[in-house]
């Protein structure tokens, strides 16, 4: 049995029926967590997983919202407190990807990759830190990407909502820290998901693990185990930091 790290927190994961945010919401409700499951479309998978963590003595819900609608976030918000009280953990995870040129991304392909990447967590932190600064006490935690540190040809629009995620984080962190507010944020390398899937061929999935020093693709799990710890007591003096989870492959 896992150690309670995070009993009787509530949590909040953006972007979570699939991939990194499932692994997440796993862990958190693994380790004691009261989590809130959000989703935009794939309801399904996030009814189902919350059924699943309630059949193994977990808390969990799901809710359908939009983080690039500031109207949905109140909501969802709303509907977190109503159930079990305000969220002092929060996992911003939703996020698009888009691979293609500049010269062909049109501006609804801009504005769909930065209301989610960027505008979505900017909308999250807004709604959750009221509490959080009057309890002197939360955790904000940011899934940036790699790509927001380096760049990377045809993906220049996830790069830069990923960029300015990464920067939104040190920012926040530097405002609120004096609050007892952590944030910080992960970026992951290549994680074998369904987005990196529907990006690259098995061929080019197994050229691209052969670059990384640990010789594999990373699992959500590798992450979710990352967030966990800066959500638990042993991140508290962690704060304004960008934590690269990629195997070295950008060492």
């Amino acid at each position: 049995m896992a150690d309670l790290l995070l009993q009787g927190k509530i949590c909040l994961v953006t972007g979570a029926s699939r991939g990194i945010g499932a692994a997440i919401a796993r862990a958190a409700a693994a380790a004691g967590a009261m989590v809130a499951i959000n989703y935009c479309r794939s309801r399904n998978l996030a009814e189902s997983l919350a059924e699943e963590l309630r059949n193994e003595g977990g808390q969990a819900m799901a809710i359908q919202a939009d983080v690039g609608s500031s109207a949905d976030v109140e909501r969802m918000f709303a509907t977190v407190e109503k159930a079990w009280g305000p969220v002092s953990l929060l996992v911003n995870n939703a996020g698009v990807s888009l691979r293609e040129l500049v010269t062909h991304t049109s501006e609804d392909q801009w504005d769909q990759v930065i209301n989610t990447n960027l505008k979505g967590p900017f909308l999250c932190c807004r709604r959750a830190l009221p509490h959080m600064i009057r309890s002197r006490w939360g955790r904000i935690i940011n899934i940036a990407s790699v790509w927001g540190m380096r760049g990377a040809s045809c993906e220049s629009v996830y790069a830069a909502s990923k960029g300015g995620l990464i920067l939104f984080t040190k920012s926040l962190a530097q405002e609120v820290g004096p609050s007892g507010v952590t944030v910080n944020a992960l970026a992951p390398g290549p994680i074998g998901t369904d987005m990196l899937a529907d990006e690259l061929t098995e061929a080019e999935r197994q050229d691209l693990a052969a670059d990384i020093p640990l010789g594999r693709l990373g699992s959500p799990e590798d992450v979710a185990k990352t967030v966990i710890f800066l959500l638990s007591e042993g991140g508290n003096y962690i704060n304004g930091q960008v934590i690269t989870v990629d195997g070295g492959w950008t060492a």
